[in-house]
């Protein structure tokens, strides 16, 4: 019992000390110099639709064969510039440049064939006339002079088969020629190769792939935008591409609306025409289509901290005291970057000096 009641004495000792004490030790605060602290308030600023998308050149052309043979020369590599016409290689033209040497004797053996029957054609006619004199003057029969008409017709008829042949032996030749021309692959459009295909030596087949060619005259971006701003997106409206990796920005025109949606995704595609001839296909960029005003909360980029994985801000309170805020950021205007979560309004931030800012500390006054 005297064991208990000593505990117990103890313990309310303990206690009383604890309550009774009023010299509590004051919490001692790091003094920070050298910041700019600024007041935040919520900015109009333009509101945008934002997608991302790839960039195409102006035309991309696959050049294939149309003809079957061996590689002869490869005459361009990747990264030559080439114009509309100009060769990229050859295929071996033994057997079309003897098709192109009959065609060719074909012609002339038919033009010979209608010089002939124009001179035919020709007694014909000097003969029908002389008859047709006598016929009149009752020198001869009817009957005489219907086969002399006749010979006439026949020889007309005659000479039209033979001028058909020649235009036929003609076709025949240019067939041969065109047929001929496609063992030199030259390059459709004017631009730049960025892919060759195949080597000297290989056997190139008619539709093969032989080289890609692009226009860099002018390049566009694809892009996919929500099937709700399909009312809302036009051509002729402006738009503005980010280039992440590096950092550009770069201005541009919606020319194209594809208005069907794609039932998997539940999007529709646009193309934006960019000026810039620098770029390259297959670049992706992030695609901000203007969808009016909206008030936000916007801070200076360079006020933000990053720390490992977390990004904030060092807020000061009306005390001059520092804290280390996380918050959420969005788009970036023109040097200020949107807080989506994590401020408010009437706060205020340190904006330069971030270095010397330390949490917990106050600012000296």
């Amino acid at each position: 019992m005297k064991q208990k009641l000593t505990i117990t004495c103890f313990i309310f000792i303990l206690v009383f000390a604890g309550c009774g004490s009023k010299n509590e030790t004051p919490l001692k605060r790091e003094v920070v110099s050298g910041v700019t602290v600024m007041k935040i308030d919520p900015r109009i600023v333009d509101d945008y639709h934002e997608t991302s998308g790839t960039v195409r050149a102006k035309t991309v052309s696959i050049v294939a064969s149309r003809v079957m043979g061996t590689i002869t020369s490869v005459k361009v590599k990747e990264g030559d510039k080439v114009t509309a016409g100009d060769v990229l290689m050859t295929i071996d033209n033994s057997d079309t440049a003897q098709r192109v040497t009959a065609a060719e004797a074909a012609l002339k053996e038919a033009q010979s064939a209608r010089q002939a029957a124009a001179a035919q054609r020709s007694l014909a006619e000097v003969t029908y006339r002389r008859f047709k004199n006598l016929y009149d003057e009752k020198v001869i029969s009817r009957q005489e002079f219907d086969q002399i008409e006749m010979q006439k017709k026949v020889s007309d008829a005659e000479f039209s088969r033979m001028s058909q042949g020649v235009e036929r032996a003609r076709a025949t030749l240019e067939e041969a020629r065109v047929y001929h021309g496609f063992t030199q692959v030259k390059a459709p459009i004017s631009g730049i190769v960025t892919e060759k295909k195949i080597e000297a030596g290989s056997l190139a087949t008619p539709g093969m792939p032989l080289y890609t060619v692009e226009d860099t005259s002018q390049f566009k971006i694809e892009a996919a935008i929500d099937e709700g701003l399909i009312k809302k997106v036009s051509p002729g409206m402006a738009a503005y591409i980010l280039f992440d990796k590096t950092g550009e920005k770069m201005n541009g025109r919606i020319v194209k609306v594809v208005p069907s949606i794609d039932p998997a995704s539940r999007t529709f595609l646009i193309e934006i025409a960019l000026q810039d001839r620098s770029l390259r296909t297959g670049l992706y960029g992030k695609v901000f289509i203007p969808q009016g005003k909206k008030e936000s909360l916007l801070i200076p980029a360079v006020a933000i901290v990053e720390r490992g994985q977390l990004t904030g801000v060092f807020v000061v309170d009306g005390k001059g005291v520092i804290t280390y805020r996380l918050i959420k950021g969005g788009r970036v205007y023109d040097g200020f970057a949107e807080v989506l979560s994590g401020l408010s309004k009437g706060e205020s931030i340190i904006v330069s000096g971030m270095g010397k800012a330390v949490d917990g500390g106050v600012i000296k006054q």
